[in-house]
């Protein structure tokens, strides 16, 4: 679905031309994207960290994630009849708006395999849909050095309360979103203490 056209330079880095928009993140908000994309026939290129889609929702939920949400609010707009294939195991290293050219130069890595290549892609229009979640924010608290019980993580990396570390403790959630909430939840179904 993308026009392009590719250029390889002595040390191994590829140039590419995408006579549309480059999209970073194969997630739902970029799936969306492309999926609209194509249905007004605009070239797209979609480049992906992880070797599959919606990785966050794939590879790093909780056991009993749910959604919450009616279906209408969250399913992908035409997504079932696009054949969609972003290119997978490529890193964004950096974007750059060239003023004079108007036009953006994307610079990834590829993370698939032993053998290190890099792509340049020089694009009219850059989308970035990575993700609000994906980095996992842990707050600043004061006297937390101090502290000597365990702290723990961001919601990404917990997986269950089955472990036997937080039996019969409490535990502090911070956020009461719905992963917040859930987490309080299965804590309290896995006989800990929760506190949100």
């Amino acid at each position: 679905m993308f026009s392009f056209s590719e250029q390889n330079n002595l040390f191994g880095r590829r140039c590419v031309w995408i006579n549309g928009l480059v999209i970073a993140g194969a997630g739902p908000s970029g799936l969306a994207i492309s999926a609209c994309l194509k249905d007004q026939g605009i070239p797209f290129v979609v480049i992906e960290r992880s070797d599959c889609i919606a990785s966050l929702w794939q590879k790093r939920t909780y056991d009993r994630l749910k959604l919450h949400l009616p279906k209408r609010f969250c399913q992908l707009p035409k997504a079932q009849k696009f054949d969609i294939k972003p290119q997978f195991n490529e890193c964004v290293q950096s974007a750059k708006f060239d003023e004079a050219c108007k036009l953006w130069c994307v610079k990834t890595v590829s993370t698939a395999g032993s053998v290190r290549s890099e792509t340049e892609y020089i694009c009219q229009m850059l989308v970035v849909a990575t993700g609000e979640n994906v980095e996992g924010v842990i707050p600043k608290i004061e006297g937390l050095k101090e502290f000597s019980g365990e702290v723990i993580i961001h919601a990404k990396d917990y997986k269950t309360g089955v472990k036997y570390v937080y039996t019969g403790k409490n535990d502090l959630v911070v956020g009461c979103g719905n992963s917040g909430m859930e987490v309080s939840l299965d804590l309290a179904n896995h006989n800990a203490k929760p506190s949100w």
